[in-house]
């Protein structure tokens, strides 16, 4: 079976290929030496289209990268961009700091950005529209930066069977959700919490900081959260969530849902707050296949000591098929399982830091 996946890293995007008994193999790279904080690979089927990457080169600002030959060849395109900032305006400065997620919904392109706007394209990244649907909320001020300066929109997950419905994980603004193409946004999330804050506020849904949200592709009213706060599992689309409990750590950033089966996700732990390394220096993965009642801890080729990797929000992906995973580190570590977690392979390819880990159709 031959598969493709992107790795998005401090240093450049790679290109991995697994082709049989060769394994999984470093086929290209692009961007070498530029910071990749994103990128969007070119979708399956009627809905495919070209491949975007996010670039935050510092001083020379967020670029936008769009490829329309899978990645042998790049060209760049106008990056997202904020009105003039009204003066006295509440909130950070209106000032594209990152691309922080890219989703496709059939023909529209949506990116998520630092400081917390969302914007559309209809033309395949050839021009971006800040929603001012979700800017202009009287809520948005009130967010704060989890792990940035500034609040970011790091989860974007359109609804497979309603198009123009859209759901999102804001750190730290909570979860939101659409039902008309982003013109009008509901505020989301019974029963986060939010322990960080004062007793009072920690039920507040604007305040909360999901690390990141992903749907199961055939049952898209299941929903899996993994927040700053536990895990936790929604079956109503976001409405209402239950807390569950990780047998290692319930803190972590990375979460990956099986695409056919709604009982089935995958959780990276690791010690919570200012420590942020796997517990006991030995890295797992948590996987539940019956909705949260319970939990395998995997640990089968996984360094089990001496280990501080850390895997960020988006450096765990499952394919479409459910049974292959790829899992990016912080200190570039890369391991690949081809059974659903059970067991996994050091690809042992000395990567530099991994931002994002995408399959190609996925």
């Amino acid at each position: 079976m031959s598969l493709q996946a992107w790795i998005a890293t401090r240093k450049g995007l790679f290109e991995l290929r697994h082709e049989g008994a060769r394994g999984w193999q470093v086929a290209g790279t692009s961007f070498l030496g530029d910071p990749v904080s994103m990128v969007l690979p070119r979708g399956a089927g009627a809905h495919a289209g070209r491949m975007l990457a996010g670039l935050n080169l510092g001083h020379f600002g967020v670029k936008v990268q769009a490829s329309d030959d899978g990645g042998k060849t790049w060209h760049e395109l106008p990056a997202p961009a904020y009105p003039p900032q009204p003066e006295g305006a509440p909130g950070p400065a209106w000032k594209l700091a990152q691309i922080w997620s890219l989703e496709r919904d059939g023909q529209r392109l949506w990116c998520g950005t630092n400081p917390g706007g969302l914007f559309r394209s209809d033309d395949g990244g050839a021009s971006w529209a800040l929603q001012h649907g979700l800017w202009d909320r009287p809520e948005r001020p009130e967010w704060f930066g989890g792990g940035y300066d500034s609040p970011g929109i790091h989860s974007i997950c359109p609804h497979p069977q309603a198009a123009d419905e859209l759901l999102l994980g804001i750190s730290c603004g909570g979860v939101w959700r659409s039902s008309d193409a982003a013109a009008n946004w509901e505020l989301l999330g019974e029963g986060l919490l939010a322990e960080y804050m004062p007793p009072e506020l920690q039920g507040a849904l604007n305040t909360q900081d999901p690390h990141r949200i992903v749907r199961c592709a055939a049952q898209p009213e299941v929903l899996w959260c993994q927040h700053h706060c536990g895990i936790w599992r929604s079956t109503d689309n976001g409405r209402r969530w239950q807390r569950l409990q990780g047998p290692v750590s319930s803190f972590g950033f990375a979460v990956a849902a099986h695409p056919t089966d709604g009982g089935t996700a995958w959780f990276v732990p690791a010690v919570k707050d200012q420590c942020r390394v796997p517990v006991d220096g030995a890295l797992c993965v948590q996987r539940t296949r019956d909705g949260g009642r319970s939990f395998e801890v995997l640990r089968t080729g996984l360094p089990q000591q001496g280990c501080y990797d850390l895997v960020y929000r988006h450096g765990l992906a499952v394919d479409a098929s459910g049974q292959h995973l790829l899992m990016g580190s912080t200190t570039g570590g890369l391991w690949a399982s081809d059974d659903g977690g059970d067991h996994w392979q050091d690809l042992t390819l000395r990567l530099p830091p991994i931002y994002a880990v995408r399959f190609e159709g996925c």
